[in-house]
């Protein structure tokens, strides 16, 4: 049995991670590089804090960091536990001028309910053909991978963290975001 038959039979495919020092590969994609501008999206999507509003694009958020993260299923979990994180700290994400948002192949109606049953005062967006997953290497059919993405005002990919482990991922995700702030401010 080769490596790859092994990893997929064992359950760690998912977080498998091949580097080169051009660039990140996961079994989900080619993961965007930083320093890189990120493809844009439009999608679908709910949030309590907004409930009239059903669409999402990265070109409305430009002028905010954004905090991106991909996850595979609401209602799990690990997906559970990294939502709740973020919601734990959305207040300071905002403070600090940034902006979460969270993408799954889940449907609006599931993550409206997601949104609900959780307390979520980001916004979660529907993905369910993969087309945004894919577009920045977060994707095996039929499920987002796990990977977040943390994006400058301008659209430019400056932190990304594969195969994430929910404890604790939101506290360095913000720490990141007010790091690059700082050294900004120098």
């Amino acid at each position: 049995m080769n490596r790859r038959e092994l990893l997929v039979k064992s359950g760690l495919f998912l977080t498998a991670l091949t580097l080169s020092p051009s660039r990140a590969s996961a079994l989900g994609g080619v993961v965007l590089e930083t320093g890189t501008t990120v493809p844009d999206f439009d999608l679908p999507g709910s949030s309590q804090s907004e409930p009239d509003r059903k669409q999402w694009s990265s070109r409305d958020l430009r002028g905010r960091w954004l905090a991106v993260y991909f996850y595979p299923r609401d209602f799990t979990g690990g997906c559970t536990i990294e939502a709740r994180g973020f919601e734990s700290l959305h207040a300071d994400f905002l403070q600090a001028g940034g902006e979460v948002i969270g993408i799954s192949a889940d449907s609006v109606d599931d993550h409206e309910s997601f949104c609900e049953s959780e307390g979520l005062s980001f916004p979660l967006l529907s993905d369910p053909d993969g087309t945004v997953s894919k577009a920045y290497g977060s994707w095996m059919a039929p499920y987002s991978l796990r990977h977040t993405f943390l994006i400058d005002p301008e659209g430019v990919l400056r932190e990304r963290w594969v195969a994430v482990r929910p404890n604790g991922h939101a506290r360095e995700v913000l720490d990141s975001l007010t790091s690059f702030q700082n050294k900004a401010t120098v």
